[in-house]
């Protein structure tokens, strides 16, 4: 007999999508487990990005049941029919999911600490106090500490996603998830963005992750899931699905994958040698 804690955080049955008359997904099943780093790969429109916008109800899905830490997401059963939550209810549940974007979202006008403490404060009615001791912990945490009081105009991309990943920590969620969070940022700021999420995953977060970054999925994911089409075409651990995948669509994609690997890695010796030139001709000082 399962217990409750044998059932998983994320449980996915049957999740369909449409945009304008375009099935994006066709019937996603997947499961998460608590402390799990799952990363989903696929090529662009293959339905990654829209699943995850349908786990925290950014999207409102057509078909298919989505519940997480036993929740069922967006909807309640009276007397087995389903019923659309409210707005405010739905956003309740989303408290509990932390989601960093592509774009980092950050609101311009307000300082580091000032983003962070947002919404503990005024969701959770956390004291401002307590809400900005949470906010510097978090912030030693992703390497920023000395940036409480800028603005995010002043940060490096690399800068603004670490900031991002501390205000959706702030509010303590169950889980996390990732929608290429370092697709947007130059090629030598990415690292430092991957090391923020590897030690994450090491401190047992919860976590889905999209990316295309396969350095990240072959170290930190317990398991890779490839999308294509809509629909989960291979799933296992990393040295499975990257190393030795079984679907032809799987091989192709990951082809061109290590293609723009070698590429990125290119880009970033070219910067590097840039940096070290632009030294070596600076002038010495007296």
């Amino acid at each position: 007999m399962s217990t409750t804690t044998d059932l998983p955080l994320v449980h996915a049955v049957n999740v369909t999508k449409s945009f304008h008359g375009n099935e994006v997904l066709k019937g996603i099943d997947m499961d998460v487990r608590k402390g799990e780093v799952v990363v989903l790969l696929g090529p662009s429109g293959s339905g990654k990005t829209t699943f995850l916008r349908c786990i925290n109800q950014l999207e409102t899905i057509d078909g298919g049941l989505i519940w997480v830490d036993g929740d069922l997401m967006g909807y309640e059963d009276r007397g087995g029919t389903l019923h659309r939550l409210t707005d405010k209810r739905i956003a309740a549940q989303r408290r509990d999911i932390g989601m960093c974007f592509q774009r980092f979202n950050l609101f311009p006008h307000k300082t580091v600490l000032e983003n962070i403490v947002e919404a503990p404060v005024q969701v959770k009615g956390m004291s401002r106090k307590e809400a900005e001791v949470r906010a510097r912990d978090l912030l030693e945490q992703v390497g920023m500490s000395d940036k409480p009081s800028a603005y995010p105009s002043q940060l490096s991309g690399g800068q603004q996603q670490r900031v991002a990943i501390a205000r959706a920590l702030a509010m303590d969620p169950k889980l996390m998830l990732f929608d290429e969070p370092t697709s947007a940022l130059d090629p030598e700021l990415v690292g430092e963005v991957l090391k923020v999420m590897r030690d994450l995953a090491q401190g047992g977060m919860t976590m889905i992750v999209v990316t295309h970054e396969m350095g990240f999925a072959r170290e930190v994911a317990d398991r890779v899931v490839f999308m294509d089409g809509g629909v989960v075409v291979e799933e296992g651990p990393p040295s499975q699905v990257i190393t030795a995948p079984q679907h032809g669509r799987t091989r192709a994609f990951l082809s061109r994958m290590r293609q723009e690997e070698q590429a990125h890695a290119r880009a970033v010796a070219e910067v590097v040698s840039a940096e070290s030139a632009a030294l070596d001709d600076a002038p010495a000082e007296e």
